[in-house]
């Protein structure tokens, strides 16, 4: 079983029933998802919104764990790939494979995607589509990681201020607020 366009369009309602403000930007992402689940194909020529999905793992210090990205740090996201089961699930495959992430848990109240952000292209490296990313926040102590991989520079646990997407700090920032 993969990830279907059934549960994108599932996890694209549930966050618009928990965020109406976001609606309007998330429609035709939502749109384009039911249009292939109707037609079990995309008939868009390619020009549909990119599903990525990422995994933001905070640590019991508030730090955000970021994968090397070139030359800069960055939150960990990639598309689905046949053999994931979930899209939080394919997120946390891409953390295990790039660094080892084990022991991850989620925060209760958490547990279905926490931020839902769309680019438009020519901000992001995917091409010319729409990118939509749908995020998981998950905790772990900072040791979940392996060493190696923040010893040889390919991971590194930031402080939340740090990183680059704002939605993201706000929203994270939101959440954690009397969790720590």
């Amino acid at each position: 079983m993969s990830v279907k366009e059934d549960q994108i369009i599932r996890e694209l309602s549930h966050y618009i029933y928990e965020h109406p403000d976001e609606r309007m930007a998330l429609m035709p992402v939502y749109d384009a998802a039911v249009d292939h689940s109707r037609r079990r194909a995309c008939t868009h020529e390619q020009r549909c919104p990119l599903i990525v999905t990422g995994a933001v793992v905070v640590n019991e210090e508030g730090s955000v764990l970021c994968l090397r990205n070139g030359i800069r740090y960055a939150l960990a996201e990639a598309e689905p790939e046949d053999e994931d089961d979930t899209l939080s699930g394919a997120a946390l495959r891409l953390l295990a494979e790039q660094v080892g992430v084990r022991d991850v848990w989620t925060q209760p109240g958490t547990e279905s995607a926490f931020l839902v952000d769309v680019t438009k292209p020519g901000h992001h490296h995917y091409g010319p589509r729409l990118r939509a990313g749908i995020r998981y926040l998950f905790r772990a102590h900072s040791g979940a990681v392996f060493p190696s991989a923040i010893e040889m520079g390919a991971a590194a646990w930031m402080p939340l201020s740090e990183i680059g997407t704002e939605a993201v700090q706000e929203r994270v920032g939101s959440l954690l607020v009397g969790a720590r």
